[in-house]
């Protein structure tokens, strides 16, 4: 049986930075029925992210930044280490990659490779977010990089080992999806330890 959605009410509930709706949705069931439902949805731009990787000295580049649900969460005082990553405006994917690495680190690449898209949470949010990865070199850095200031970006900027990583993935102490997905991926492709 091929279920099938019908949405039979929408009500915008809050307009900030991105809109907030109520949706009522007469759902078919897998066993025949039919149930309405009503669920809450952030209606966010498309997003992209991406890991910068040096090969040669093992390293990687995240960022460093206030984000206020880890704070309500109690973790790290709020600040997180994540790869970089920001919203798509009236650009494709790849041109969004391109300017926001330059904006949160300073480094102009010229082929990220996109490895996947996924939704960062499909339960309430509809956006969906592109995954990227570039190997980078000092000589890549033309500007100090930390974000914009008129959007209020305070970012720092991170060069860690690798090995350094994979130990903090492994005690759980990389906290963002989008993260622990671009490390995963660059561990099995790039930097697989002999050990595993």
């Amino acid at each position: 049986m091929v279920s099938k959605a019908i949405i039979t009410g929408k009500e915008l509930l809050a307009q900030f930075r991105f809109p907030l709706y109520k949706y009522n949705v007469l759902l078919d069931k897998s066993d025949g029925t039919q149930e309405t439902r009503t669920r809450e949805i952030y209606q966010r731009s498309n997003s992209v992210a991406i890991l910068l990787y040096n090969l040669e000295r093992k390293t990687v580049i995240l960022t460093l930044q206030f984000r206020l649900p880890v704070f309500l969460s109690g973790i790290l005082n709020g600040r997180i280490i994540e790869a970089p990553a920001g919203t798509i405006e009236n650009e494709s994917d790849y041109q969004a990659i391109i300017r926001e690495t330059q904006e949160e680190t300073g480094y102009k690449i010229l082929k990220p490779v996109k490895i996947a898209e996924c939704f960062v949470s499909p339960g309430s949010c509809a956006e969906k977010i592109s995954l990227f990865i570039a190997e980078y070199q000092q000589t890549d850095k033309h500007s100090a990089g930390g974000g914009l200031k008129e959007e209020g970006e305070d970012i720092e900027i991170c060069e860690l080992l690798f090995e350094t990583l994979r130990v903090n993935m492994m005690n759980g102490e990389i906290y963002d999806a989008k993260t622990l997905i671009l490390l995963q991926y660059l561990e099995i492709h790039y930097f697989r330890s002999p050990s595993l």
